[in-house]
This record gives structure tokens, sequence and C-alpha cells, in this order.
């Protein structure tokens, strides 16, 4: 049990890569919480938590998408896999428990990013990207990032993110713009030390 919520559950929920990436996120997050002083006990439910749809099926997302009474639009609905914040925010709530809007926001922004995102939200969405078991070009500059200057971090991550989307030629949700040019605009992702 970690804050309430029941680990072996969990799970049954997911697959053995999936499982040791969140507790990659957990660890990262709990990190993170402490540097960036907020509440522990939420950066934990939200880490553990943040992934609990994502190994379901681009039908079953879309089915519980439409049993939650979810709004998706028209780029969630060509790639289902994108609901996964959603549909892991309802979950939380429904079978977890979870009530806390914060933590619930956390656990949907942290695919897509938001414009209006909270510290809670960009720990969340950074310790997904840094935990350990990520291996991807760039990784340790977020690492590096993420220790400093938290929109930074958040910055250099829908960057890297933007950049791996249309090297693939693939299909960029427009909330992932509005959540980097909020940044931008902001000015506080560009004050790296």
């Amino acid at each position: 049990m970690i804050d309430g919520i029941d680990l072996e559950k969990l799970r049954r929920m997911m697959d053995d890569h999936r499982f040791r990436h969140t507790i990659g996120v957990l660890k990262t997050a709990e990190q993170m919480a402490r540097c960036f002083h907020i509440d522990l006990d939420k950066a934990r439910i939200a880490a553990v938590l943040h992934d609990c749809a994502r190994n379901r099926s681009a039908l079953e997302l879309l089915d519980l998408s439409a049993g939650f009474k979810l709004s998706v639009d028209f780029l969630e609905r060509q790639v289902p896999d994108l609901l996964h914040g959603k549909v892991g925010a309802e979950i939380a709530r429904r079978e977890f428990g979870v009530q806390d809007e914060e933590i619930l926001n956390a656990i949907r922004r942290h695919t897509l990013g938001d414009e209006n995102m909270t510290t809670l939200d960009k720990v969340i969405f950074v310790a997904d990207m840094i935990e350990p078991g990520r291996q991807f070009p760039g990784v340790d500059r977020l690492r590096e990032l993420a220790a400093k200057n938290l929109d930074a971090a958040v910055l250099a991550g829908l960057n890297s993110t933007l950049n791996y989307v249309i090297a693939k030629n693939g299909i960029i949700h427009p909330k992932s713009i509005e959540a980097r040019n909020a940044l931008i605009l902001s000015g506080a992702g560009q004050k790296t030390p």
C-alpha cells in the first residue's frame, strides 16, 4: 500500500514493464516533490496511478471514455492512447477512491501537458519522462534540468516529445502546443541555470 493505494490491484492492471516504469516514476516524483516543496502524498498517489490505464487497448480506452462520459476530441479518436491520462484519472477516482482534483488533474495531464499546469502536474509530467528506466537521446539533460528548474525541464520535455512525434510523422495534439506556448509566454521555461 502507498498512501491507501492497493499496489497489488494496480499491479494486476499492468504488464511487468509498465509496473517497473511506474515504480521508477514514483521514486523520481518523491525526489522531485521534496526538491520543489509540494505535497509528498499527492505526488506519490499521482505517480503510482499515472499509467493505470496505459495497458488498455485502443478499443477499451474509447469504450471506457464513453462509459465515463468523457469528452473525446477528433485526434484522441484517431490516437486513443492519448486518452490513457483522462481514462486513468477516472479509474483512479472510481476504482482507487482518489477524490483530490489536484491528483486527478496530474494524472489527466501527464501525457499531453496543459496550459495551466500546477507544480504537481509538472512533477508527474517530468518524472514520467526521466525515471531511471527511460533511455533516449537528451534524457540526461532533462534529468539535470529537473534538478534545477522545473519549468525548463517541462519545456525541454515538451520539445523533445514534439521533435520525436514530428520525426515519426505522428499527430501532435494541440494541448501539447498550448502547454509549450504557455511556458514560453510566461518566460518561466526560459530561465535556465
